[in-house]
């Protein structure tokens, strides 16, 4: 306090703010409001795509999208302000940092320049809609998390597509250069035949050239259409999984830097005690030991003979 005027603590300004902002975001009504202005602005995109619409209610539109903007402003704003007292805890949620994205990519001059640009970032707003449905963030980060996998199975796969596509270049080339003719439109070919459509055909018209071409189908069929998706279905799994398992564990928390220093206190007091027991118990032994007060001022004044005939 100085001069009569009590000082201003910023911290603990900031953690009032905090739980301020904190009681709103983390309240039922603020999540339902944010979900009903995506669905709005997802509605307000598909209005977008009529013509008459847009000339008729273009206005209207207009201040839509700038009240859809304001919103999103203000509920990114709370929830910068509801980690105010931790900054860090709110660019560790992957979500806070798409949401920023979003939002900031807006005020950009260039993209608010480049109309595809501006539509696809608002279309990506829909995508935040996952935020607040546990089973839809579930299944992104399943997606996500299963993106390596997915890629290995992608190089397997095009390895076998083009493995097959010369082969059947080589067998079937001349005779059915539709098809086979180049080993571009062999891939194409084997491709659009692991959903097995139009499979029947194709092996009814490969056994007019060679009755070596059932092996070939039923080779392709067996490792493309059921090993390979077989695999992909597992990786998804794997990483569904994953991320059920992500969602319903609750993060740890992050370590205080007052942690050690706590740690060390309760340490020293503990030894402190432990020392001042056993200063008691030397001194409870020493007393034990030593001769009672009576006893001594007894064998002080009896003479020593008087003992001796005792």
């Amino acid at each position: 306090m100085t001069d009569g005027i009590p000082t201003v603590r910023p911290a603990s300004s900031r953690a009032s703010t905090a739980r301020w902002c904190r009681a709103i975001t983390e309240a039922r009504w603020f999540a339902v409001t944010v979900f009903c202005l995506i669905l709005v602005n997802a509605a307000l995109l598909g209005a977008e795509t009529y013509t008459r619409v847009v000339t008729d209610w273009y206005g209207w539109l207009h201040l839509a999208e700038h009240a859809c903007v304001a919103a999103f402003t203000v509920e990114i704003l709370l929830r910068l302000g509801a980690h105010a007292d931790r900054p860090k805890g709110f660019f560790r949620d992957p979500w806070n940092l798409f949401d920023l994205a979003v939002v900031l990519s807006t005020f950009l001059p260039v993209v608010r320049e480049n109309t595809t640009v501006l539509r696809l970032l608002r279309l990506a707003r829909v995508l935040r809609t996952a935020r607040f449905l546990p089973q839809l963030r579930i299944v992104l980060v399943a997606v996500a998390r299963s993106l390596p996998g997915t890629l290995s199975f992608l190089l397997v796969g095009a390895l076998l597509l083009y493995v097959y596509a010369m082969v059947g270049w080589v067998f079937f080339g001349r005779h059915d250069p539709q098809h086979y003719g180049s080993v571009g439109r062999a891939v194409l070919t084997l491709f659009l035949l692991m959903t097995l459509d139009g499979i029947g055909d194709a092996v009814h018209a490969g056994l007019e050239i060679s009755r070596w071409s059932l092996l070939y189908y039923a080779s392709y069929v067996l490792l493309a259409s059921f090993v390979l998706v077989n695999v992909l279905i597992g990786v998804v799994l794997t990483s569904l999984e994953e991320a059920r398992d992500m969602e319903h564990t609750p993060p740890a928390p992050a370590p205080r830097p007052t942690a050690a220093p706590v740690g060390q206190q309760a340490l020293r007091d503990r030894i402190a005690t432990a020392r001042r027991a056993l200063d008691d118990l030397e001194r409870e032994l020493a007393h034990a030991s030593a001769p009672p007060a009576a006893e001594a001022e007894r064998a002080v004044l009896v003479p020593a003979g008087t003992r001796d005939r005792g």
